[in-house]
């Protein structure tokens, strides 16, 4: 082999030399001087750059003339980029790595320098087409200096559009890279982190430019996001500070949030579906500790106004996986309540009751898909409230109502007393549970609008133990502004160490005027359902609760009317048991001395403490110590005809006397009863517009007659004859009959309201019982009047028709001509 070569050694004939001379002539070994002469320029500045010695590099200052020359002549730089294309593919094929790593850094500083050129596009091609000759090859150091290379080109901010560009070899490649597995580590870690920058520079480089091929289109996500993920798992989830070494997960992850945060409204479902389908695949949801660091990611990353988009797809692919395992599901749910938080801010109104309406469907499916709830199934559930509680955690206070008053109306009617019926009940319930529980209150009449309280209130007369348990706890977590739910958690006669409770506000006074009975009495019916500890303690917990709240010298009289109406169920219910009649002795015992304690009326105090000593003495069992767990009821009957150690509503008056308040609602009062039915939507009634009329009425003889009634009072529910004054003088009864006082308009005024109120609350039923006698009496003399009407009638009858059988008859027919 000779060590010279010629370009006439070709065995080209003469027409063909000259044409391919130039060309061919292109090793730097050759002898001809010529050659070197008739080479173009671009040419032989790009040969210059290559040193004789691979070793020695990059000849910096014949680079810097190709550079100058390309600066020059932006013209060629299609030529400068092509002709080194063409000697790094021969390198290539001659396995001379060396120089095709220089042809590779003269590339780098081309396209750095030229960048603002318009003539880059032509250039990028030879560039484009260098970087894929190296990624083909095996060589790891060709394919990572290729990718670092392109990484380069990724950043450089283009002027020009360009219309033809693919990078569908590049994702494929990148992809693989990411995926690599060679025995080396550190030479896999270097393939890797090559794979997820070139991922990265292809993001970069297609969502930039509309105009190029559409980076979120579905074979592309298919490749790039389960890239990302397979380098994200293969890492420690625990965040390392002061890293100095960048890993795959670590840049998996930076690239993943940065896809994400590139995302359209349009694209972010282009993410989440092959997302979702590798943790399916490689089954990375139990355990989901993965799958809720990714979601994290995704949730933190994406544009705020985008992420309810997040909770709708994770919420579809829960449906797609209804037919899974328990614990799959549950991975889910869980995942879903970890990121549906930092979604929950930006979902207001119908997306944030549609995400409400999903979970509830997702617990009824729960619900009607088994038969008996398994203690996995029962994790998925608690794990869908818990979704459920931490979205609404997240929204203000009177969306929180709203979601609460959705929740009440899609659990199932209290005449659906089957099981499934009834755990869909308590389900729901306890999902509503979860939202009061996230609930702070204020006041207690946004905390109870109407439209919520009614059904409630129907729930609290539930005959399943555990709905009315439940019950009981969303009212606890409503009432509760004190954290005292703990306290009162046992009953007892002795004080509640660190009670804390303030004097109840003007709109909570006015809220337990106008509802207050129907909760007592939604309560008594309760107490009256079941004689098991829990649910009776539940019950008396809610009392206390209302009690504490909203207890003061202007409602103590409906608490005390509320405890005799315990204490009279106890008497006069007789499909009680003795157990049960004498839990409730013990309930209205401690309620009492909880009321007098928390009102600070000491009259009153003193005699609850009368009643208990005299019933450690003579009646145990009519205190709070039976209901403890341990003290377990003898099989002997208790006595329970002990009128003497029973609450005296005469008594209780005379205490709230001698403390100077007013005692005439606790007089005249009825003690609540069982079964009474409250409507407390119902405000506005032509029962309340008459008594505002009589009100405004100036005359008091009206007033007078009125109340006097006898009939009237009798009839109207809750309201006893009026009391004569305590006072029998001549004076007192002249002043009585010429003037009514402020006392007795106040006592007028009293028995209006409740007229009104009895009116309001009491069913049609009663109300036709209790006002019959009255409706018979005018209804016989309605007759009366009507036949003695048609007596009248007839007599008058009579007259006229002598009076015209005497008158002749053009007179009687046609009066009007004979007037003068």
């Amino acid at each position: 082999m000779a060590l010279i070569s010629c370009c006439f050694d070709s065995g080209f004939e003469l027409p063909e030399l000259f044409d391919t001379f130039v060309q061919k002539c292109t090793d730097p070994g050759c002898c001809c001087g010529c050659c070197s002469a008739l080479r173009p320029r671009y040419k032989r500045l790009v040969d210059n750059i290559f040193p004789v010695n691979p070793e020695d590099g990059l000849v910096k200052s014949n680079m810097e003339k190709l550079t100058f020359y390309s600066l020059s002549s932006p013209d060629k730089l299609d030529r400068i980029g092509e002709y080194l294309y063409q000697k790094a593919s021969k390198d290539i094929n001659r396995k001379r790595y060396r120089f095709v790593e220089i042809a590779m850094e003269a590339m780098d500083i081309l396209l750095q320098a030229c960048h603002a050129q318009t003539t880059l596009n032509l250039f990028v091609e030879s560039f484009l087409r260098m970087v894929q000759k190296l990624l083909e090859d095996s060589n790891p150091t060709l394919q990572i200096l290729a990718t670092n290379s392109f990484v380069k080109f990724a950043n450089i901010n283009e002027d020009t559009p360009s219309y033809h560009r693919r990078y569908d070899f590049f994702i494929s490649k990148f992809s693989s890279m990411c995926h690599g597995n060679n025995d080396n580590t550190e030479l896999r870690d270097n393939i890797r982190l090559a794979g997820i920058k070139g991922l990265q520079g292809v993001i970069r480089k297609t969502v930039s430019d509309d105009l190029v091929e559409n980076i979120w289109e579905k074979q592309h996500m298919e490749k790039i996001v389960p890239s990302l993920l397979f380098n994200m798992q293969s890492g420690d989830l625990t965040p390392v500070e002061d890293a100095t070494q960048v890993t795959p997960p670590a840049l998996a992850e930076e690239v993943l949030r940065e896809l994400v945060g590139r995302a359209s409204f349009g694209h972010i479902r282009s993410v989440l579906k092959p997302l979702l389908t590798h943790l399916d695949r490689h089954e990375l949801w139990v355990p989901n500790t993965f799958a809720i660091h990714t979601f994290r990611i995704v949730m933190i990353s994406i544009q705020p106004q985008y992420s309810y988009t997040v909770v709708e797809t994770l919420m579809q692919h829960l449906d797609n996986n209804f037919k899974s395992s328990p614990k799959t599901r549950t991975s889910l749910a869980v995942v879903l309540s970890k990121i549906i938080a930092i979604a929950a801010g930006e979902s207001v109104g119908p997306s944030a009751l549609d995400i409400i309406n999903n979970l509830l469907t997702h617990l009824k499916t729960s619900v009607g898909t088994t038969t008996e709830i398994t203690p996995e199934e029962s994790q998925y559930q608690e794990a869908l409230i818990n979704a459920l509680g931490e979205f609404a955690n997240h929204h203000p206070d009177y969306q929180k109502i709203e979601i609460m008053l959705f929740i009440m109306n899609t659990v199932p009617d209290l005449t659906k007393k089957s099981k499934g019926d009834q755990m869909l009940q308590n389900i729901l319930l306890k999902s509503l549970l979860k939202v009061g529980t996230q609930y702070n209150t204020v006041s207690f009449e946004k905390a109870f609008p109407a439209s919520f309280l009614q059904p409630l209130l129907k729930m609290a007369r539930a005959p399943h133990d555990p709905t009315r348990i439940i019950v009981m706890k969303i009212f606890q977590a409503l009432l509760d502004r004190h954290q005292n739910e703990k306290v009162l958690s046992m009953v007892s006669v002795k004080p509640y160490a660190a009670l804390s409770q303030e004097p109840p506000s003007r709109s909570d006074i006015i809220f337990t005027h106008k509802y207050g009975a129907n909760i007592m009495q939604a309560l008594i019916d309760s107490l009256a359902l079941s004689d098991k500890v829990d649910s009776l303690t539940s019950s008396y917990n809610t009392a206390a609760l209302l009690l504490v709240e909203m207890a003061c010298g202007e409602t103590v009289q409906e608490f005390l009317l509320f405890i005799l109406g315990i204490q009279q169920v106890a008497v006069i219910a007789e499909d009680l048991s003795d157990l049960h009649k004498c839990c409730l002795h013990a309930i209205a015992i401690a309620l009492l001395t909880l009321a007098a304690r928390v009102t600070g009326i000491t009259n009153l105090l003193e005699y609850a403490q009368k009643i208990i000593e005299a019933r450690k003495e003579d009646a145990g069992h009519f205190l709070p110590s039976i209901m403890e767990p341990n003290n377990k009821p003898s099989t002997t009957k208790f006595n329970l005809n002990l009128p003497h150690l029973s609450i005296d509503k005469i008594a209780l008056a005379e205490c709230l006397q001698n403390a100077g308040m007013d005692f005439n609602r606790l007089q005249s009062g009825v003690p609540y009863t069982l079964n009474q039915k409250d409507n407390p939507s119902h405000r506005h009634s032509w029962v309340e517009s008459v008594s505002n009329q009589m009100t405004q009425r100036n005359s008091s003889t009206d007033l007078t007659t009125y109340n006097g009634d006898n009939d009237s009072i009798s009839s109207s529910p809750g309201v006893a004859k009026k009391a004569l004054a305590p006072e029998y003088t001549v004076d007192a009864m002249k002043r009585y009959l010429a003037e009514p006082s402020e006392a007795m308009k106040k006592e007028m005024q009293e028995k209006q309201k409740q007229i009104v109120r009895a009116f309001r609350e009491s069913n049609f039923e009663e109300l036709m019982k209790r006002t019959e006698p009255k409706h018979d009496v005018l209804q016989n003399r309605l007759n009366d009047l009507f036949s003695s009407l048609a007596l009248d009638n007839k007599a008058t009858q009579n007259v006229n028709n002598n009076n015209n059988q005497d008158k002749p008859i053009y007179e009687t027919y046609f009066p009007e001509l004979f007037y003068y």
